[in-house]
């Protein structure tokens, strides 16, 4: 397996990958909203505000996982929010995703970045060292129905300190449906 930043050409099978992945069991439209997100992110996000990772295989896309810049009014602090990640059915239970976030948060660390966060009920993220984190520490960028779902990871300090300030997200995840 081989681990990756996108240099592009590929969106197509980005955007299949999370079609494909989503839905769960009980939700049929969410592959199709996922998709969406993907497709958006990678055509209305300029580079500097998105950072996208692979896992191949055999020049196969079978893992990725997307950051998109979060901004602040009030501060500068070097925050980035995963979403949406993906890795396709068959290749699950196999530490590809908890190794592609490693890949990334390695990459993204050596870059500056301080902080990464997400918003997910999914129990898979302690196990790459993400923590709760209040709201009052960094706001999400929209109204959330479940507050003790915002997360972080610290990629250089041991504490996430707050920050000052309402946070904005990219337009194309700046959308009630997917907080």
């Amino acid at each position: 397996m081989k681990y990756s930043i996108y240099k592009g050409g590929r969106h197509l099978e980005i955007v299949q990958l999370f079609s494909d992945t989503f839905p769960f069991e009980e939700n049929n439209e969410e592959g199709s909203l996922i998709g969406k997100l993907a497709k958006d992110l990678l055509n209305r996000t300029s580079e500097t505000d998105l950072k996208v990772f692979l896992c191949t295989h055999e020049e196969s896309i079978i893992g990725c996982v997307m950051f998109s810049k979060l901004s602040f009014h009030e501060s500068k602090a070097d925050v980035w929010l995963l979403s949406p990640i993906a890795v396709k059915k068959g290749w699950r239970n196999k530490h590809i995703g908890s190794n592609l976030i490693n890949h990334a948060h390695s990459f993204l660390r050596n870059s500056g970045v301080q902080i990464i966060v997400t918003y997910s009920e999914i129990d898979f993220y302690p196990k790459v060292g993400y923590k709760p984190l209040s709201v009052d520490t960094i706001q999400t960028p929209l109204i959330v129905a479940c507050p003790n779902c915002w997360i972080a990871i610290s990629l250089k300090d041991s504490i996430i300190r707050p920050i000052t300030g309402k946070s904005y997200c990219v337009e194309a995840i700046n959308d009630f449906r997917y907080w």
